[in-house]
């Protein structure tokens, strides 16, 4: 019984003693800030009203299914035509949001009721978005990749961290109460447009864009889910889970954003290693030719077999051995097979250097402005005619198109008349020709020996169609009619075959499309 205070004693000057070592005021910091911790943050905070709120916000409903389109619908239209603004009202819907933060934090309180129903609006969101926007693609003339859908094709280290950052400002946001700021990270992370993208690979079957698109989109969904399942643990949000199942959970995590780190850490640095070849060859380039040349452009092919540069410059002297030299310097720099092209245009002095470089960019500016003219009027005529853009026919020398047209519902020969002249009036110096498909010519009246005033509008357009088909006319009416009218037609170098067999009522001409081969003179 006297030992029981000796002990107890000893005990406690042990403690002291390793209290008072070396690490003891850090071992203490981290204490207070824990209680602190504790006391003063974890304490303000709702759990129930913050679990309830996201809940509202993450189920599946027509609300959310709505919006999930509608985003869907602006971002793949933003990304056809390359404007980020367009991109950017998509991200403002940030639809897909809430359920991906219902799943952090049913897995950080082991809530699996809660994890299945937003997994389950995360998963049919998903699948919305995608069909629908492979849908508007379908529908669309323009499936060219633009460069805000290439931008997005490879994800990379920089992406992860991004992800990771917004997943800590919207988890912060749900948990603090500040639920504006989640249009924020929606904007930062951007998970509609990589969906999108997604859905245009899909939809043209461009596979390349398509998973690159989608390892953007996982990368960005897990690692917010995560990042909110870490700022649940650290908001103190209780827990169903068993500490082996948390400790479970804290594996998985890291398996995770590891296995996701190492293929966006290789992305980085081919990213950079292409940036460092760029900049090199650019840099090499200018100091082989001295300060009197000018590079105009330069153009890098990474996907040649070997590497393949291409650059134009403007010098006073053509320097032969510049390629094998560029070649041999790069190639040595970088341990790998890089093939250099220059093109060589020369000018008496640095000024007609800058001069020279100055008409060239003005002539690829011109160009680019009449490859975006063409491109126009192809998807119009197309689009006007109901063809493809591939059976509209352009001759950008003689700047003519010429599109065959097939017919509309409720489109008459007027209809597509008057889409030609209005779009030959926009494109001033084209030669636009619509070819009108077989349908149904107008009558044309004759009174008193001449064309009736009013059918002369209707025998217009006849000459017109005529112009422009390949087939023949046929035309049918009494002998001094026909005659009238067959002269005025020719007049317009037209010709039309009498026909027997159509019906005609006495002052009415009749006409009909004929073959190509029975294109016949008609006798007056």
């Amino acid at each position: 019984m006297v030992e029981k205070p000796d002990r107890i004693e000893s005990q406690q000057k042990l403690q002291a003693k390793r209290d008072s070592g070396m690490f003891s005021p850090i071992s203490g910091s981290i204490k207070l800030l824990r209680r602190w911790w504790r006391t003063a943050v974890q304490a303000e905070i709702d759990q129930q009203a913050v679990i309830e709120k996201i809940k509202t916000d993450c189920s599946f409903t027509p609300r959310y299914a709505f919006l999930t389109c509608m985003s869907a619908g602006i971002a793949i239209l933003g990304l056809l035509l390359s404007s980020p603004a367009v991109v950017i009202g998509a991200m403002l819907l940030s639809p897909l949001m809430y359920p991906i933060m219902g799943v952090g934090f049913a897995l950080a309180i082991g809530d699996s009721h809660w994890l299945k129903d937003a997994g389950k609006a995360l998963l049919l969101g998903t699948i919305i978005a995608i069909s629908f926007s492979a849908f508007v693609v379908l529908m669309s003339p323009l499936q060219t990749v633009t460069p805000e859908i290439a931008s997005r094709t490879r994800p990379n280290l920089f992406d992860l961290a991004v992800a990771l950052f917004s997943g800590l400002a919207g988890a912060y946001a749900m948990i603090r109460g500040g639920m504006g700021t989640i249009v924020g990270v929606a904007i930062a992370t951007a998970l509609m447009p990589p969906l999108a993208v997604v859905g245009f690979g899909l939809a043209t079957n461009n596979w390349a864009v398509f998973g690159g698109s989608l390892l953007l989109y996982f990368t960005n969904f897990m690692t917010i889910a995560l990042t909110a399942t870490v700022m649940a643990w650290l908001y103190g949000f209780r827990s169903y889970l068993s500490e082996r199942q948390t400790q479970f959970q804290i594996f998985v995590m890291v398996v995770v954003f590891v296995g996701l780190a190492i293929p966006l850490g290789i992305s980085l640095v081919q990213i950079g290693r292409e940036a460092n070849i760029s900049r090199s060859a650019n840099g090499y380039i200018k100091d082989e030719f001295g300060p009197r040349a000018r590079v105009s452009q330069i153009d890098i092919d990474f996907n040649a077999e070997p590497i393949l540069v291409t650059a134009s410059v403007f010098t006073p002297t053509i320097k032969t051995g510049a390629e094998d030299q560029s070649s041999r310097f790069l190639s040595r720099t970088f341990n790998q097979a890089i093939s250099v092209k220059i093109e060589q245009y020369r000018v008496e002095t640095g000024n007609d250097a800058a001069k020279a470089e100055l008409a060239s960019k003005r002539l690829s500016e011109q160009q680019e402005a009449v490859e975006t003219q063409v491109s126009d009027l192809r998807d119009r005529l197309a689009l006007v005619a109901g063809v493809s853009g591939d059976d509209v026919i352009i001759d950008t020398a003689k700047r003519r198109a010429v599109v065959m047209a097939k017919p509309l519902p409720g489109a008459s020969l007027s209809t597509f008349f008057v889409l030609e002249q209005r779009i030959s009036s926009e494109m001033q110096d084209w030669a636009i020709s619509i070819q009108p498909p077989a349908i149904a010519l107008p009558a044309v009246r004759v009174l008193d020996g001449k064309i009736d005033e009013e059918s002369v509008r209707q025998l217009e357009l006849v000459i017109w169609a005529a112009h422009r088909s390949p087939l023949g006319l046929q035309m049918a009416g009494a002998d001094p009619d026909f005659g009238i009218v067959a002269r005025a037609l020719a007049a317009a170098n037209i010709f039309a075959v009498r026909a027997t067999d159509l019906p005609a009522e006495p002052g009415t001409l009749e006409f009909q499309w004929r073959g190509p081969d029975n294109r016949e003179t008609a006798d007056d």
